[in-house]
């Protein structure tokens, strides 16, 4: 197994969601159909666009207090317990806040 860089994967993720925000953004920016059913439809389309975007941004500020704690030498330490997340938690959710425990109680 590679060496796990938290910065490498945090920066990813952060720039993966600011593509996503800003895909949806620009979804969301387009003209509707003058035609009422499509443009019903559309209007659809852009409430659920509007939740994924909502999940973006969440997301993102995640990402974002996850660096934070990076630089502050508290990544990989669980904001409940304090005890440290397992690497491989961390490997697949490089934002985690809390360890597997923890999270089951969440």
């Amino acid at each position: 197994m590679s060496r796990f860089d938290p910065s490498e994967a945090l920066a990813r993720l952060s720039e993966e969601y600011l593509q996503r925000a800003a895909a949806l953004r620009r979804d969301l920016a387009r003209e509707h159909e003058h035609d009422s059913v499509e443009q019903a439809q559309e209007r659809q389309n852009d409430d659920v666009l509007r939740g994924l975007l909502i999940e973006a941004e969440a997301e993102l500020r995640r990402v974002g207090l996850a660096r934070q704690r990076l630089a502050q030498g508290r990544y990989g330490e669980c904001q409940r317990c304090g005890e440290p997340i397992e690497e491989a938690r961390l490997r697949a959710m490089p934002a985690a806040e809390y360890c597997l425990g923890c999270a089951d109680q969440e």
